[in-house]
C-alpha cells in the first residue's frame, strides 16, 4: 500500500467480512471442502475457487446434484468446519485494529452460521463483536447486499455511510449493491484480484481514527500497538 485508502472520506462505521478478511480460514476450509468434494465425486480443482464468500447452501446449490438434501449437507459441512480449525489464524494487525474501534461502530457480516464463526474468531484470537451478521439472519446471502444492509440498519447508519472491508468478489458485489463504500484486503489471497476499489494487504500500518466529528477514518499506524487516535 502506498497511499492510505479514502483520505478525504469518513464513515459512519466499518463492517468487515470475516474469512479471507480479518482471519485466513483457507487451509482449514480447503481441506473440509475437498473432502466433501471427493465423496461426491466434484472435480475439486475446479470446485474450491467457488467456495469462499458464499453461503454453503447457495454453493452447494449451484451444482444441481441429483437427489442431494442441499440444506443437510451444508450442516453437515459446516460442522466439519467447526471441527477443523487447525491453522485458522488471525490477520496481521487485524486484532489491534478491531479492538480499536468503538463497539457500536462495527460488525462482523459473514456468510459463514454463527457457530461456525464464533469458533473461528476464537481460534483466531479475535474479539467478538456487539453485532454479528451471520448468514443465517438473512433470506439471501451474498452477493445479495441483505447482509451489509441489515448490518447498516442495526448500527443506525445508512449504507452509504458504511466502509466495508471484504476479499471475495461475492462479497465486494455484495457491498457495492448495498450502496456501501469497499475496501479490499488481500492478505489471503493466492492470485491478484482485479478491483476499482482500494485495497490493503492486511492492517499492520494502519489504525481507525476518530475525527472531531466523531467519524471514523483510517489513519497510518507504525505498529499493531498503536492504539486508538483520534484526529
Amino acid at each position: 500500500m502506498t497511499a492510505l485508502p479514502f483520505p478525504d472520506e469518513s464513515f459512519g462505521a466499518f463492517l468487515f467480512d470475516m474469512d479471507g478478511t480479518i482471519l485466513n480460514s483457507i487451509a482449514a476450509a480447503e481441506r473440509v471442502w475437498s473432502a466433501w468434494a471427493h465423496r461426491h465425486g466434484v472435480d475439486v480443482e475446479t470446485f474450491l475457487p467457488t467456495i469462499h464468500g458464499r453461503r454453503a447452501r447457495e454453493t452447494i446449490g449451484q451444482l444441481n446434484i441429483a437427489g442431494m438434501d442441499v440444506a443437510a449437507e451444508a450442516i453437515a459441512l459446516a460442522e466439519a468446519e467447526i471441527d477443523d480449525v487447525e491453522g485458522v489464524v488471525s490477520i496481521a494487525g487485524a486484532e489491534a485494529f478491531l479492538t480499536a474501534l468503538p463497539v457500536d461502530r462495527w460488525a462482523i457480516v459473514t456468510s459463514a452460521p454463527r457457530r461456525l464463526a464464533l469458533r473461528r474468531l476464537e481460534a483466531a484470537g479475535l474479539p467478538v463483536p456487539a453485532l454479528m451478521i451471520s448468514g443465517e439472519d438473512v433470506a439471501h446471502g451474498k452477493p445479495a447486499p441483505d447482509c451489509f444492509l441489515l448490518a447498516a440498519e442495526r448500527l443506525g447508519q445508512q449504507p452509504k455511510d458504511c466502509l466495508v472491508f471484504e476479499d471475495a468478489p461475492a462479497g465486494i458485489q455484495a457491498a457495492e449493491a448495498a450502496g456501501a463504500r469497499v475496501i479490499v484486503v488481500t492478505a489471503a489471497h493466492a492470485h491478484r484480484l482485479e478491483t476499482s476499489h482500494p485495497v490493503i494487504a492486511g492492517y499492520a500500518h494502519v489504525l481507525p481514527v476518530l475525527d472531531g466529528r466523531g467519524r471514523l477514518t483510517i489513519g497510518a499506524g507504525s505498529s499493531p500497538t498503536d492504539g486508538w487516535r483520534r484526529a
